[in-house]
């Protein structure tokens, strides 16, 4: 009789647990389902970065939709639930396949969460041919674009949550294919027609990114009505700001002042990445303070910034010298404890190293921003991820998620070196 107690006791205690993880199960389920954009952004459990999956040198060579769902395990382990992806372009089913994969893992897994802020390119008319761009027309195919982006929407609506119109379309360094603020101008606004129509899912957010600059926060000349109404317009701002590449064209912050002439070598580095942080954090303010003035309501983002650990060129040894994982490391570390105490949604440029951006220069610092190299491995700023095995189990390209120097911090210090700005420009 006790026996028989004892196993329906037991038995009871199994249903009942089961019956909780199904109750837990669905209500993450409905929970999930009904997030939006205005739940995730800006909230520290939802971490976000900039995301592309290319192996190759060429974009020809798509990754699998196997390869994209180890990406996003990867990712997920990180903490980051949100990405951001660039374009729709029907040769480049990248964004098409990433949406798909993530539905695969929600299916498989009911509790997996990953959410995406889709990316539609925008171009001036002949972009990226042999003829001179015209800044004053946009490009035919930017229709197209558009189309494709709210198709993808309406089809993985628990998924995209945010499109944005562009990808620092309108700053005027962009010469190969920028566009007048009109043209963004337009297709927000199209984009909140269709969600007022019942063409897109209402709490859809639709945003531009685009750098510190164009959203006011630099050179005045581009504070213009249009831009003013594109502020109006959005749902919030999503703006870039690159303390590294500044490290060149502007760096009187990254310069050793006299005062610090005769500290430590590694003392010298922290506070020249401790002022990049400062960098970043003022031109975020001075756009927040330009926003503001336009519509009080406004929230603003990050929408990219990153830190790039090798360059042949402006940011190596006979440049800057600011890439190397050490100072990446103290740029990732720091910017996400200020985003995320501020509750600013920072997508982090970016995740893992993608070798088609500068194809004939391997060592080109546009190859590098990765936080995990081609190899699979964790550069020093995930290294304490490493430690807790939260990537146990998880492969890239077949091999497991190891530390980049294996781990020897003495020889990746090998591969540091103070700030410099006393080289020929």
């Amino acid at each position: 009789m006790k026996t028989a107690v004892y196993l329906f006791t037991i038995l009871l205690i199994f249903s009942c647990n089961n019956t909780n993880k199904r109750e837990a199960e669905s209500a993450t389920i409905k929970h999930q389902s009904n997030l939006t954009a205005k739940d995730i952004l800006g909230n520290p459990e939802y971490l976000a970065i900039s995301y592309g999956g290319y192996r190759a040198n060429s974009r020809e060579v798509q990754p699998t939709i196997l390869q994209l769902k180890n990406d996003m395990k990867i990712l997920n382990a990180m903490g980051v639930k949100i990405l951001r992806t660039y374009n729709v372009q029907p040769k480049l089913p990248h964004a098409a396949n990433l949406l798909e994969a993530i539905s695969q893992l929600k299916k498989e897994d009911a509790t997996f969460e990953m959410y995406v802020m889709l990316g539609a390119w925008i171009d001036c008319e002949n972009a990226w041919t042999d003829k001179t761009p015209n800044h004053e027309v946009e490009s035919a195919q930017n229709a197209g674009e558009i189309a494709r982006a709210v198709a993808l929407a309406n089809k993985y609506p628990e998924t995209v949550k945010i499109i944005a119109v562009g990808n620092e379309a309108m700053i005027k360094w962009a010469e190969a294919y920028y566009v007048q603020p009109n043209v963004i101008l337009k297709w927000v606004n199209h984009l909140q027609d269709l969600k007022k129509s019942g063409d897109l899912p209402k709490d859809l957010w639709i945003t531009s990114s685009d750098d510190y600059t164009s959203w006011g926060g630099g050179d005045p000349s581009y504070r213009v009505k249009d831009l003013e109404d594109i502020i109006k317009a959005v749902d919030y701002i999503s703006m870039h700001s690159y303390a590294y590449h500044n490290s060149h064209y502007n760096p009187e912050f990254w310069k050793v002042p006299d005062n610090e002439q005769n500290v430590s070598d590694v003392e010298k580095i922290d506070a020249a990445m401790f002022r990049a942080v400062e960098f970043t954090k003022t031109q975020y303010n001075n756009v927040f303070d330009y926003v503001k003035s336009v519509d009080p309501s406004k929230r603003i983002h990050i929408g990219e910034t990153g830190w790039a650990t090798t360059s042949s060129g402006h940011y190596g040894v006979h440049g800057s010298r600011a890439s190397d994982e050490y100072k990446q490391g103290l740029y990732y570390t720091q910017l996400r404890e200020w985003t995320n105490q501020e509750k600013i949604s920072c997508f982090y440029f970016e995740a893992f190293d993608e070798q088609w951006k500068d194809a004939q220069n391997e060592q080109g610092s546009e190859n590098h921003f990765g936080l995990i190299n081609l190899k699979g491995e964790a550069k020093y700023p995930l290294w304490n991820l490493v430690d807790k095995n939260v990537f146990k189990g998880l492969t890239r390209n077949g091999k497991p998620i190891t530390k980049t120097y294996d781990g020897n911090i003495d020889a990746l210090m090998q591969d540091v070196f103070v700030p410099n700005t006393d080289y020929p420009r």
